[in-house]
């Protein structure tokens, strides 16, 4: 073989080389999705490994509770898919331009049309409702029915709650809005307001622990948290909290309770937009949805999903099915109507 032969044969080698590399990489980018988490990556590896196992695909995991809009304006790209909580959130994303609509009949099949986009910017994967917390001790069963009755003034100084402006709250006065006009809403949350025994502070939690602590009798927060505080080993305190109140979910002879979502949406800039929609599927279905009620304490979206037994205990109860999207887009005034009445003050 002459000098020239063999510099052809290495020139032929090398494309061969980059041929193959590029092939082989753009396999494997074929088989990943990259998914911007609220949730913490070793709460959802269960779902994913399964996901893996059945489909192939990788899923690589940001955990980004903080600025997780912000992240995907500055790195376009950078994510196939988010997982979050709150329909707030999801607004805030789709808002900005940052997601892409999608249409799947897996998808439509498996989410009630109350959970999920009109348009399918977004879909909701769990439910969670926001319920009053009562003191077992100082509040009698049926005294209250309504989320009308935490306005009245015999509740004076006895109710204990979040910042009005923290998301799971603005969803909720939302729904109030939405339900009565804002002048009603307004009246209302100011009653509410000056019914409450301390500033708004804390987390969920933190007002049953107002209850157990004998601060107030009442207080609002979302299911899940109880069956946390219910089982939780490391702070054993807890279960006292939780033993201290029993659950009411309002409006039950009327519109139902109020429920928000955790949800999943693809991303604009997706580069993987198929395995994306793939990775949103799956957690709508069987297998995820009872990981999800049993690890969270979650409710399913999708219909025959058994739900954790602890759960179960709390009774069924009758959840307002207002379309999420009209909630989303109330969110806005309920915020300034907190504003308004200086409800954190």
């Amino acid at each position: 073989m002459n000098s020239f032969t063999k510099k052809v044969a290495i020139v032929f080698m090398s494309i061969l080389v980059a041929v193959s590399s590029f092939a082989a990489n753009k396999a494997m980018a074929g088989k990943e999705v990259n998914l911007y988490s609220y949730r913490q990556p070793f709460l959802i590896m269960p779902l994913l490994n399964e996901f893996n196992k059945q489909t192939g695909i990788v899923t690589n995991v940001v955990y980004a509770k903080k600025g997780m809009l912000q992240k995907i304006k500055a790195k376009p790209g950078s994510a196939d898919a988010v997982l979050t909580v709150d329909i707030s959130r999801l607004s805030k994303l789709e808002k900005a331009g940052l997601l892409q609509p999608i249409k799947s009949s897996i998808l439509n099949r498996n989410i009630p049309s109350e959970y999920r986009h009109p348009k399918g910017f977004w879909y909701g994967l769990t439910t969670r409702a926001r319920i009053v917390y009562a003191s077992k001790e100082r509040v009698k069963k049926g005294a209250i029915k309504n989320y009308e009755d935490l306005a009245d003034p015999k509740w004076k100084g006895k109710i204990c709650i979040r910042s009005g402006k923290h998301a799971y709250n603005l969803s909720l006065f939302a729904s109030i809005m939405n339900a009565h006009g804002s002048t009603v809403a307004e009246k209302w949350l100011r009653g509410l307001h000056s019914n409450l025994a301390r500033k708004p502070q804390g987390n969920d939690r933190a007002q049953v622990k107002g209850i157990y602590s004998g601060v107030c009798d009442l207080a609002i927060g979302n299911t899940y948290y109880m069956g946390k505080m219910q089982t939780n080993k490391k702070k054993p305190v807890q279960k006292k909290w939780a033993k201290s109140v029993y659950l009411v979910f309002p409006n039950q002879g009327n519109r139902g309770t109020h429920v928000n979502i955790s949800g999943a949406a693809v991303t604009k800039s997706a580069k993987n937009k198929g395995n994306a929609i793939k990775l949103i599927e799956f957690l709508s279905g069987k297998f995820a949805q009872e990981m999800y009620a049993h690890q969270n304490f979650e409710y399913p979206v999708k219909s025959g999903i058994k739900i954790h037994p602890l759960v179960e205990s709390w009774g069924s109860f009758q959840a307002d099915n207002v379309k999420l999207s009209k909630i989303a887009e109330l969110r806005s005034s309920a915020s300034k109507l907190v504003d308004k009445v200086n409800f954190n003050k």
